[in-house]
């Protein structure tokens, strides 16, 4: 629809009032001749009108705002994510508050009650953390669903990965390629993701035969996971029997992680080999050398506008897993 086109436009092209246009195109047809009503409809399509629903429901005293609380836009995954996620609403007939809580807590806090001052209709929480007004929230019938970490408080819908899965899809691609000395590093603050991640990759490997304690791990510390990379792969690079694949459970720790390996003069790929899970566009242009278990961030967004629309039609919170690939 061109940026010019109003009621208004309608209105000049049938030759009527604005709000005997205004009444038809929300369906009040009663005080309208049929000829007029076809006339307006006409006019319409000539000029190219269509109406817009975020502003019909909000003339209507219903709220079609719904907030976006991200753990950190600076991380690419979540800025995609937020990406898709304002498209999928806008199409849908929303209209988007994004806000970046810097994975603190009282910050969190901060949005949520200016959200709920707002009286938002839904809330899409990536990468939440646990804190006293997220559990109030919950608690106050709003419409929430939880992206990539699971709702860190109670139950909640989930939009995301199986993660379990998808570190144990790493440690089958370790085993066949005949690694020998496997690694992962995470976050010491791990969120459910980074943990079940872990988790699956571990637990897969002693199922193929590695020892729990035979697997290397890096932690490091902070809430970059660039830092995160960089200082918990520190110790794994100065060992005799440094690993020769190592999973990173997101991009970010990789490069970080890569930084570290150029630094200790460690080739990666080769000798050490290097997965993340994420994949997101970003590391065809900064990271060509990492593998990775790629998530369809870009199709988050539909997902997450399906589980809002599922809640507010009553129906119980569920997960929504979504597929991934090795790219």
């Amino acid at each position: 629809m061109p940026a010019d086109v109003s009621l208004a436009t309608v209105a000049a092209q049938a030759g009527v009032s604005v709000s005997t246009v205004s009444r038809i195109v929300n369906g009040e047809t009663r005080r309208a001749s049929p000829a007029t009503v076809q006339r307006v409809r006409d006019a319409i399509e000539a000029v190219g009108y269509r109406p817009n629903p975020a502003g019909r429901a909000l003339r209507r005293g219903e709220t079609q705002l719904v907030a976006v609380l991200a753990a950190n836009l600076d991380n690419p995954a979540m800025a995609t994510i937020a990406s898709s996620t304002e498209a999928a609403l806008r199409e849908a007939g929303y209209v988007m508050i994004l806000c970046d809580t810097h994975d603190r807590p009282e910050l969190q806090d901060e949005y949520l009650a200016a959200m709920r001052v707002q009286r938002v209709g839904g809330l899409v929480m990536i990468a939440a953390v646990a804190s006293p007004g997220l559990a109030e929230m919950a608690g106050a019938g709003v419409p929430m669903v939880f992206v990539t970490r699971r709702n860190p408080v109670g139950p909640g819908l989930f939009v995301g990965i199986d993660d379990r899965a998808a570190g144990a899809a790493v440690a089958d691609r370790f085993v066949a390629a005949g690694c020998r000395r496997p690694a992962v590093v995470f976050p010491r603050r791990g969120s459910s993701a980074s943990r079940d991640r872990v988790a699956g990759f571990v637990d897969r490997l002693a199922a193929l035969g590695v020892a729990s304690e035979a697997v290397l791990r890096g932690e490091g510390d902070g809430l970059s996971h660039l830092q995160v990379g960089y200082d918990g792969s520190a110790a794994l690079f100065e060992r005799a029997d440094r690993p020769d694949a190592v999973l990173c459970v997101s991009d970010q720790i990789a490069y970080g992680l890569a930084r570290r390996a150029r630094e200790a003069g460690i080739g990666i790929p080769d000798p050490c080999c290097v997965v993340s899970i994420d994949g997101t566009p970003l590391n065809q242009w900064v990271a060509p050398w990492l593998a990775s278990v790629r998530i369809p961030y870009p199709v988050y967004g539909a997902e997450i506008v399906a589980g809002l629309e599922a809640i507010r039609r009553g129906e119980a919170p569920a997960e929504r897993l979504l597929p991934f690939a090795f790219g």
